[in-house]
């Protein structure tokens, strides 16, 4: 038996060895991904629920807990070696419970767009149809430049929807009236958004942040916290709309200077199977 169970031992650690030189994760390390997207999915669907109950600003606090966790499980799959096309579909599933469907509902719900009738849910459903095509377009080919995305990432279009719910609660929380946002504004400006997701606008994807050396993002976190604990719904709605505006206003001057960005290389497309006869 003794024999038996060295022998075992040394043949794990051979197979420990053999995922090590090939860098594939241990199967226990193929769930934690998926743990991340399961609490994104999570998050949006409280964001749901909190919106259709008009708890908006819980409802803005469950998208970006959804945004959090989907931040954290791309970057966990990737430094595990835990990657699959499982991971892939699971992830944009999630985001379009988390980016799509609840930021479209809260938009939707604390903005009365009901009063808007037809134009108010064709609206919200046009941001949502937009984050779909949008996921569908990232599955596909995630950019044609370098460090970019195509389009405006859907986390950060629902990010910006959050964060403006949060900022009109803290106008009428501090200037002690009744802040009334025209129905119309909300509605154009959701509709705008949800087109920039589908339009062909790069935007930085930050992407290229070395995680393998800690210090550097311990020191960037830092001074993002330090200007977001300053007044944390003024500083997270400014962010917001810096990144969305980031993307036109690189497009316009690099029009304007006659700059272009690098494309990264065509995908090659697969050719479908052909039907054999016999």
């Amino acid at each position: 038996m003794n024999e038996e169970a060295q022998i075992l031992r040394a043949d794990r650690r051979r197979r420990r060895r053999r995922r090590r030189r090939s860098g594939e994760a241990r199967r226990g390390l193929y769930l934690l991904p998926q743990l991340f997207t399961t609490g994104n999915l999570f998050f949006g669907f409280f964001a749901i629920v909190q919106a259709i109950g008009g708890r908006f600003d819980r409802a803005a606090l469950g998208i970006a807990l959804a945004a959090l966790c989907d931040a954290l499980d791309g970057r966990v799959a990737r430094l595990s070696h835990a990657t699959s096309r499982f991971g892939v579909e699971y992830d944009s599933l999630a985001d379009m419970v988390s980016f799509g469907v609840a930021p479209a509902l809260l938009a939707f719900q604390a903005g009365q767009l009901v009063a808007l009738r037809r134009t108010g849910w064709v609206m919200a459903f046009l941001y949502c149809a937009c984050a779909a095509l949008r996921l569908a377009r990232f599955n596909v080919h995630s950019s044609r430049y370098k460090g970019r995305f195509e389009g405006l990432p859907s986390p950060a279009a629902a990010g910006m929807v959050a964060s403006t719910q949060w900022f009109v609660s803290f106008l009428r929380a501090s200037g002690g009236v009744a802040l009334q946002v025209p129905q119309l504004l909300i509605a154009v400006g959701l509709a705008a958004i949800g087109l920039l997701m589908v339009s062909a606008v790069p935007y930085r994807s930050f992407k290229e942040i070395d995680l393998r050396h800690p210090w550097r993002v311990v020191v960037l976190m830092v001074l993002v916290l330090a200007v977001v604990i300053q007044e944390p719904y003024v500083s997270l709605f400014v962010i917001a709309a810096a990144y969305v505006l980031s993307g036109p206003a690189e497009w316009a001057w690099r029009v304007l200077a006659g700059r272009q960005l690098e494309e990264l290389p065509e995908p090659v497309a697969a050719e479908p199977p052909r039907e054999t006869t016999t």
